[in-house]
């Protein structure tokens, strides 16, 4: 109930951040989603009848101070409630919220994730926008600019559906000298480590292929120097919980 995280699917898996990533303040050196997260969610304050949005929150609290589950605390999911986006707690508890403050709110919550979304694009091509997560029943059907709001089945569950079907990796990012000729033995070897990484980790053998694959020549470096960066995905192997 505290951000609206928003981030690009590239052939199904999420595009990966080119620098670095900050997890608590700390900078890491892990390969880490591309997200950009803004200071909106579900427990976000609602302000100056409905202008100002978050990005404090009541967090984990909602269940106590939101008005709809009898706090006191003008909520960002009592302005969803009152604007008829959904049936949460007791809808009755805002039906003494200005119907002009709740659609203020709304459209300052709309124009927000829209300019996040469109900060997060790389070209001009259009872009399904896919909206999961209990929180999103703050958007619209339509974002500004962007069209159609989808939302799959399940989708305020989409955590735990993720957590319950995704998929083991391996991953091989190294440099190698590559002598004439000998290009496609060492892009074969590298792309068959990542697929021994990922049988390792506890992928289906039979369910591996490499989904990512990347070849930079270093021109600073003797010896035809290349980073090859491969990556290979596969189910899970149920058998390695059972053993």
């Amino acid at each position: 109930g505290t951000t609206s995280d928003v981030g690009v699917l590239t052939g199904g898996f999420p595009r990966e951040a080119t620098g670095e990533v900050a997890v608590a303040g700390i900078r890491t050196n892990f390969r880490m989603p591309d997200v950009l997260s803004i200071g909106i969610g579900g427990g976000s304050r609602i302000r100056e009848d409905g202008a100002l949005v978050g990005p404090d929150s009541v967090g984990y609290r909602l269940t106590e101070e939101g008005l709809v589950f009898g706090g006191d605390t003008l909520t960002a999911t009592d302005v969803a409630v009152r604007g008829g986006r959904g049936a949460i707690g007791d809808t009755s508890r805002v039906a003494g919220v200005p119907a002009e403050v709740a659609e203020r709110a709304l459209a300052v919550i709309a124009e927000r994730v829209a300019d996040v979304v469109e900060r997060m694009r790389t070209s001009s091509d259009p872009l399904p926008v896919v909206a999961v997560g209990g929180g999103s029943v703050l958007l619209p059907d339509t974002l500004p600019g962007l069209g159609t709001v989808h939302r799959p089945e399940h989708y305020s569950v989409a955590n735990a559906i993720g957590a319950a079907i995704a998929q083991v990796s391996g991953e091989v990012d190294k440099v190698y000298a590559i002598s004439d000729g000998k290009r496609s033995a060492v892009v074969d070897e590298a792309r068959q480590e990542a697929v021994d990484r990922a049988v390792a980790a506890g992928a289906d053998p039979s369910s591996v292929a490499i989904v990512d694959f990347d070849e930079v020549p270093i021109p600073y470096l003797p010896g035809n120097a290349t980073r090859i960066r491969a990556k290979a995905v596969g189910d899970l192997a149920l058998g390695t919980l059972v053993r």
